[in-house]
């Protein structure tokens, strides 16, 4: 993280929910090589598999419950100043709106409350372009109603990053996706203006705008980043 982030020798613990996904895993990974945070927790239902940078371990430690509820916290420990939420799935994934609303809403309302209670003050949050409680697009809609209710939550700050297609390579591929990268090949270079917003990103540059966020000095409570935004970020940082 460029120098310019941070104004103070200070080092805060960071916790993030959805590490063994797309955007998450690429948090995690900055995360652990990044100086300026101390510690890493992640929450997630089940073990994360080694990480790739082994021998920063020490720096990791993995909160594991099926709810994604932290029941246990040692006193001794660290508690963690700023918080990702990478969590997500689509319609065909949880197999019914019902399901995906079960995701997309309420898992990630609840567990940004469950890091509110752990003292996270600052917060970032995958959303999706397009988001709005009123979208007629029921997966929109979802991450529309997400947002408004983690706004009411009463964090110091938190930053919605609304990216287009995500660019990477996942454990279970996204059939939609890939087709939707494919198409892009060629057909981003005929997109100008809000439209570069459909343009595919790269999660690993979405997961560095979300780290940046944190860090960044906001004078408002909520900021919302698309595409543009974020590659606006990167370049401010890089």
């Amino acid at each position: 993280m460029d120098k310019n982030s941070i104004s103070s020798p200070y080092k805060p613990c960071l916790i993030i929910a959805g590490a063994s996904g797309l955007v998450g895993s690429c948090c995690l990974k900055i995360s652990l090589q990044e100086n300026a945070i101390e510690h890493v927790y992640t929450l997630s239902r089940k073990p994360l598999t080694p990480t790739t940078f082994p021998e920063l371990t020490y720096k990791l430690t993995q909160l594991i419950d099926a709810n994604l509820n932290v029941k246990h916290w040692d006193d001794d420990d660290v508690r963690p100043q700023l918080g990702v939420i990478a969590l997500g799935t689509t319609l065909k994934q949880a197999g019914s709106k019902q399901g995906l609303e079960k995701v997309d809403f309420e898992l990630v309302c609840h567990v940004a409350q469950q890091m509110k209670l752990l003292g996270v003050e600052r917060l970032a949050v995958v959303s999706s372009y397009g988001a709005h409680k009123r979208s007629g697009s029921h997966y929109l809609r979802c991450k529309g109603r997400m947002e408004e209710a983690i706004r009411q939550l009463g964090f110091a700050h938190v930053t919605f990053v609304r990216p287009g297609p995500l660019v990477g390579k996942r454990s279970i591929a996204r059939t939609d996706e890939v087709l939707v990268q494919k198409a892009m090949a060629v057909g981003k270079y005929l997109l100008f203006g809000k439209l570069k917003n459909l343009a595919p990103i790269k999660a690993e540059d979405v997961a560095q705008s979300m780290l940046y966020s944190l860090f960044d000095k906001q004078t408002k409570s909520v900021s919302v980043l698309d595409s543009i935004a974020m590659q606006n970020m990167l370049n401010k940082y890089r």
